[in-house]
């Protein structure tokens, strides 16, 4: 890179606005908002210029009417009205405001939508968050989905990066076209790619999802100049469902998601759904969106000091939150936010007759609920952290709200609710202490037998080898460019693995026999059909026995 960094400079034109701080410059669509055109590292434009330009970068979401069963409509959010919210020498941050009222009626979803873009002087980057509101007395819609998309260039990127372990060259969007369709849109048999080396591989952009916890950083390398496109999502409080929620990440085309709302994995279970004029409001992020680049002496393995380099940014970012540069009265700054400190203990009389520490316990705050109601909750935010082995807790930066302390301990069914809301109220920076607090998992008498581990995962379960007709190569242990094999706990994204269920008992049922058989090698990881030779699809029955009477 020969540019330095500079003061953030902004031109407003008749149909773009550019901001640039000499490391990064960005256009964008006035009023509409999306992002038109990224110059970094001597490259005119990382997006994908064979797009139309309200096609690169862009904010977006699906919503139908009540009526509509979720049969939804797809809203490419494009502002009408342009406003410069602040221009300094340090920092610009631009408003791009959608309105809705009442003569629209449903033709629009009815919600008033200001999206920001933040640039800030020496970071090569751009931070973006959204104010949703919804006024009392409007229509009543459901909120399938929303999220932030950017498409990079696909003559330029080629590699995709999710975690340390789950990192290759991918597909081309084109090699999707020309593959053999499978059991959903998503899922593609690669018969005739470009990369020669891909043949026989399965597409599918849901084998790289990632739980809400864990994606933090994810994005694209390019292979010719050697730069990075990364999406760093900082904080995960205003994110639906919860720390173990599952949503996209990075796929193919190249594609980059900032996902804050979906029904992926849950369905009808967490539709946002808004009724009887209520009103609502909620900000989305900030997220930011990366860029970085190798120089001639680290390009020996430019693939492992660009993803390292995001993960360091990332580090960055998650250190800075809450960040104290939005400049919305919505986005409450660190001295406007509380603290909630405790110590959770179980009581399991059939363990233990002292207490036992909450060790590892995941420990959150959302919107007031029943026991674990808190994985269907999106309207809200929420906050979680990890007790320590002790099971001490605290949880940093609350908004101001009424909410419920909720918990889950690893090896304890059920769900933890503390018995008394807590309020933090505007503009405080207070602690609040909930002391000791003790779960009692639900019990009827002394275990007997267990299957399994009570830890919200089934990789100790059996989870086969897919049919080598449709493989991912990514998840067969293999060392990726930055010499890490996938983990063995990722081998359930295989495609296909449902139908391994039948093929493994084609006469019946499994049967698991206490003391006998072995939940490693003998419980199937997942509730799946069972087909036929019909072609149907049949439910099956979990068999277990015992060899005592």
């Amino acid at each position: 890179m020969d540019k330095i960094a500079s003061d953030v400079e902004l031109q407003v034109q008749d149909d773009y606005v550019v901001i640039d701080n000499g490391l990064v410059q960005v256009t964008l669509s006035n009023p509409g908002g999306s992002v038109t055109r990224i110059q970094y590292n001597n490259v005119d434009n990382l997006l994908e210029t064979h797009n139309e330009e309200e096609n690169r970068g862009y904010w977006d979401l699906d919503w139908s009417k009540p009526e509509q069963l979720h049969d939804g409509i797809h809203d490419r959010i494009s502002g009408t009205n342009f406003t410069v919210i602040m221009e300094d020498p340090d920092q610009v941050e631009l408003s791009f405001v959608r309105y809705w009222d009442l003569s629209f009626g449903s033709k629009s979803v009815p919600l008033n939508i200001d999206v920001r873009f933040v640039m800030l002087h020496g970071i090569p980057g751009l931070y973006s968050y959204a104010i949703y509101e919804h006024l009392e007395g409007w229509p009543d819609f459901d909120l399938d989905q929303t999220r932030i998309v950017f498409k990079p260039s696909k003559d330029k990127f080629h590699y995709m990066a999710i975690s340390d372990d789950r990192q290759r060259t991918m597909p081309m969007p084109e090699d999707r076209d020309t593959g053999q369709p499978l059991a959903y849109k998503e899922a593609v048999l690669l018969t005739n790619p470009i990369n020669l080396d891909l043949k026989g591989e399965v597409d599918d952009k849901y084998q790289y999802s990632c739980e809400n916890k864990d994606c933090k950083v994810h994005g694209w390398i390019s292979n010719d100049s050697f730069t990075g496109f990364w999406t760093i999502t900082p904080s995960n409080e205003f994110q639906s469902d919860g720390p173990f929620k599952q949503d996209l990440t990075s796929h193919v085309g190249p594609t980059t998601l900032a996902m804050f709302h979906s029904l992926h994995y849950s369905g009808e279970d967490v539709v946002l759904k808004f009724r009887d004029g209520e009103h609502w409001k909620k900000v989305f992020g900030p997220v930011f969106f990366y860029f970085n680049a190798v120089v001639d002496e680290d390009l020996e393995n430019p693939y492992s000091t660009l993803w390292e380099d995001a993960k360091n940014q990332m580090m960055y970012e998650v250190q800075s939150w809450p960040y104290q540069f939005p400049n919305s009265e919505d986005y409450p700054h660190l001295e406007q936010r509380g603290t909630v400190t405790g110590r959770l203990f179980v009581q399991d009389r059939y363990i233990s007759d002292d207490y036992i520490s909450a060790d590892s316990a995941y420990v959150g705050m959302a919107l007031p609920g029943d026991a674990g109601s808190w994985q269907r909750e999106g309207k809200g935010y929420q906050f979680w952290t990890k007790a320590d082995a002790s099971g001490c807790f605290s949880i940093n930066n609350v908004r101001e709200g009424n909410y419920s302390l909720y918990a889950y301990v690893p090896s304890f069914i059920g769900d933890y609710k503390y018995d008394v809301n807590i309020t933090i109220t505007p503009g405080c920076s207070c602690v609040i202490d909930v002391g000791d607090i003790v779960y009692e998992p639900p019990r009827n008498g002394p275990t007997f037998w267990e299957i399994g581990i009570a830890d919200r995962s089934s990789a100790e379960f059996y989870i086969p080898d897919p049919s080598p007709n449709y493989i991912n190569k990514l998840y067969l242990n293999q060392p990726n460019s930055v010499g890490m094999p996938s983990k063995s706990v990722h081998k359930f994204r295989q495609y296909g693995l449902w139908d391994r269920y039948t093929e493994l008992y084609p006469d019946g049922d499994l049967l698991f026999v206490i003391d006998v058989s072995d939940y490693s090698n003998d419980w199937f990881y997942a509730h799946v059909t069972r087909f036929s030779s019909t072609d149907l699809y049949f439910t099956f029955t979990l068999q277990v026995a015992s060899l005592k009477i």
